[in-house]
């Protein structure tokens, strides 16, 4: 690992000997870049990669020069206006109207190690000699404005982290009003471009197209990253698949409005910006002021979009995350919503408490309802009291109760919101944004409270603190269920309104610290309806966080597919749900709702009393077996095999450290009958070992070996009656043979009844358990 400085042509180059990232300081004294990618070796003088041509139309910086132009140089903080037509990376609206800035060279530095970001979550460094940052100081003359461009790359990771701090050493104020947290010129726009995207229910499918002339971007004005699209691209060469190929992702550490933006130019050279969303942000920068930019990851990989994503999830899962809960398997819970909404009592909590108890499951959940007026979702958001005609002895009682079965307690929250039938709203109507004269929008019945505002999220916090100070809480759910509106604070002058939003999030950033702090063995899990803030920014806190409210086990294979594009197992919350369905009324197999849950934390939405017998002991062998297999499953390394987005047959799977497990799961989501013979082949084993396969759920059957070699199938007889079958599928075989040539998954049926036949359908779902003999 190094960053390594060449004095003579002012060239850096950090690289660990998988990637380099070469600058250079320009003839102007901007900082100019000369190639991102595979590792080079590195030489005193890169200097002919900076192309600088004539091109009619073209401006030039210097007189009697038709050379250099910065329409044609790719540059790590463009500006507007002084030859680049390009959309810029930082934009200061100065006191004389002018949005000309010039940020030249002035010093740079190296150390060891990783900063904090202030008020920011940020990825970090335990060691110092994890990896190395450099800070290049740049500075506009005139203004007076000094940009610090952090760089830091990690030695045995693909990865560099981005970032940007504004000074304002001048002597008046500024407008930052664009102010992008990294800037990626890339000398040919031969990429795919792809995108995690959706709405609520449907959050993060994969969009791929391809990047072309003109300006394509992602982004949100929500005041939350959105259930829309999520704050993570890749880019990704035409061939490239899973396992092989070049592909470049970018994750920006920041829950609130953000921009990813790639611009192709017609020569063909592509601008990707990422960061704080410029069209609702404007920050008023004061003399001997600063602003700090979130952190954008850049991840490189060539060796496919699998190794890019097992390179987020690794330095996501130990370097991002945080606390106690980091590296701990999580505890497999039930959550009482979807099993009584509003319509609960303390001895209907118990009850199902007791049941899950019965079936192995650790942690109950109580979720909205139990504070203030709670009846309905039109009252009591901001009153965190409990409600003594639902529990009479409070949230300690409910707690001590639940602990006397034999669960840990967790409780659910939604800090950020009030209605306006509340005591809080009574008390404090101007506490929520709010646009004077003008009609406030509800989202749910409820409003955003001002978290741009210290007071409010101080009293929120003295809320929540007296509850987690006082009773047995073991886990809190922060949910987040509508975005911001009439985005307006009363506490704030006029020119300073476009700071509300990024105000907003950081007062979201400052009550997590807080209570993450002040109660470190809480295990926090974040929601927002779901996925409407599963970010990068909100896993900093909370080390896992609630995929989708859509439980349905099919449309989960595709939500999380798409999220294991950036974010870890160890980070979706999953549950196994009632049937039919609550959202899409589908009615699948409590085998293969299991299955898909598995991958994730785990847990159960419903009630376990409402279960037949034979489910029951199903629900006590699905947890038996997560318990078992979850290290695996959550920290092992993860494998797209298949994807449901292309066909109706998808798969992945969980390899442990030592490669001497492994699970596959694969899961068909509608039935062709008399099919063809199908094989998945598998990733991440040890081509020498001899792996014994046990099949779990679906279809149970045997394989065995005529004389002459010929697989025989025969189905278990009485299999449909029994909760987890284990078969032996097979004779055991070496990895490379799963690997190369895949693992059976055919049909023994292929569409008519016979015999002892458990027959294949819908919304099947197999696990197979491959052990290194």
């Amino acid at each position: 690992m190094g960053i390594i400085f060449h004095k003579e042509t002012q060239t850096f180059h950090l690289t660990n000997g998988d990637i380099s990232y070469i600058m250079t300081v320009l003839p102007n004294g901007h900082l100019g870049n000369l190639y991102y990618g595979k590792a080079i070796r590195d030489r005193e003088d890169f200097s002919h990669l900076l192309e600088l041509v004539q091109r009619p139309m073209f401006q030039y910086i210097y007189d009697d020069d038709r050379l250099f132009s910065l329409e044609s140089v790719k540059q790590e903080l463009p500006v507007y206006g002084t030859t680049d037509y390009r959309a810029p990376m930082v934009e200061v609206l100065q006191p004389n109207g002018s949005r000309i800035s010039d940020f030249v060279y002035v010093s740079h530095e190296v150390n060891a190690g990783k900063p904090k970001l202030e008020a920011l979550p940020a990825t970090y460094t335990e060691n110092d000699d994890e990896a190395e940052t450099l800070i290049i100081t740049l500075k506009d003359p005139l203004s007076g404005i000094k940009a610090r461009m952090l760089y830091t790359i990690w030695g045995d990771r693909p990865v560099i982290a981005k970032s940007v701090e504004y000074v304002n050493e001048g002597t008046e104020a500024v407008h930052l009003t664009t102010a992008y947290s990294m800037c990626l010129d890339l000398p040919d726009p031969d990429y795919q471009w792809m995108q995690l995207s959706g709405a609520w229910a449907r959050e993060r499918h994969i969009i791929t197209r391809d990047l072309e002339q003109g300006v394509q971007s992602i982004g949100s004005n929500r005041g939350n990253s959105s259930h829309e699209h999520n704050p993570f691209i890749a880019l990704k060469r035409e061939t490239t698949d899973e396992n092989q190929g070049e592909a470049i992702g970018i994750s920006l550490i920041y829950s609130g409005n953000f921009k990813i933006q790639a611009e192709v130019d017609t020569r063909n050279t592509a601008r990707i910006l990422a960061g704080i969303n410029p069209d609702t942000f404007d920050w008023k920068l004061e003399a001997g002021e600063h602003f700090q930019t979130p952190e954008a990851v850049v991840v490189y990989s060539d060796q496919g979009l699998g190794k890019m994503s097992q390179t987020f999830h690794k330095l996501y899962q130990k370097r991002l995350a945080r606390g106690e809960w980091r590296d701990k398997p999580r505890p497999i819970l039930i959550n009482n919503w979807e099993a009584t909404y509003f319509d609960f009592t303390r001895e209907k909590l118990i009850a199902i408490a007791q049941k899950a108890k019965e079936c192995g499951v650790e942690l109950f959940v109580l979720d909205d309802g139990w504070f203030g007026a709670r009846t309905t979702d039109h009252a009591g958001l901001g009153d965190w009291v409990a409600n003594p005609d639902r529990l009479p002895e409070g949230i300690t009682g409910i707690a001590e109760d639940i602990e006397k079965v034999g669960l840990k307690f967790g409780l659910w929250f939604e800090p950020e919101m009030t209605n306006k039938d509340s005591d809080l709203y009574r008390e404090h109507p101007d506490w929520i944004l709010s646009v004077p004269g003008r009609h406030d929008s509800h989202g749910r019945f409820q409003y955003v409270l001002d978290f741009s505002r210290k007071e409010v999220v101080d009293r929120i916090y003295e809320m929540m603190a007296k509850i987690l100070s006082t009773a047995k809480v073991s886990y809190v759910k922060w949910d987040m269920n509508r975005s911001i509106t009439e985005c307006y604070s009363a506490a704030l002058p006029a020119d300073r309104q476009g700071e509300v939003f990024h105000r907003y999030i950081l007062g979201v950033y400052d009550l997590y610290e807080r209570l993450t702090s002040t109660f470190p063995h809480v295990l926090f899990e974040s929601c927002a309806s779901g996925g409407g803030r599963f970010d990068p920014g909100i896993l900093y806190y909370a080390p896992q966080g609630w995929t989708s409210d859509d439980t349905d086990a099919v449309e989960r294979i595709k939500i999380q597919y798409g999220t294991s594009m950036c974010y870890p197992i160890s980070s979706m919350g999953s549950h196994v749900s009632v049937v039919p369905n609550h959202q899409t009324r589908r009615e699948t197999p409590l085998r293969t709702r299991a299955n898909v849950a598995y991958f994730g934390t785990f847990g159960y939405e419903l009630d376990l009393n409402k279960l037949t017998p034979q489910e029951i002991e199903e629900v006590k062998a699905q947890v038996r077996f997560m318990k078992e297999y979850r290290e695996i499953i959550q920290y092992g390394t993860f494998y797209r095999l298949a994807s449901p987005f292309d066909q109706e047959e998808c798969g992945w799977m969980a390899v442990s450290e030592d490669r001497k497990t492994a699970i596959v799961a694969w899961f068909r989501i509608l039935y062709t009958p008399n099919n063809h013979f199908t094989r998945m082949k598998l990733h991440g084993l040890d081509p020498e070992a001899l792996y014994s396969c046990s099949v779990i759920g679906g279809q149970a059957l045997t394989v065995s070996m005529t004389p002459d070699g010929r697989r025989i199938y025969e189905a278990v007889d009485g299999a449909e009656d029994q909760a987890l079958v284990p078969v032996i599928e097979g004779p055991a075989c070496y990895g490379d043979e799963l690997m190369n040539l895949g693992l059976i998954t055919s049909d023994i049926s292929a569409g008519e009844i016979t015999g002892g036949d458990n027959p294949c359908g819908d919304y099947d779902s197999r696990l197979y358990i491959l052990k290194a003999e």
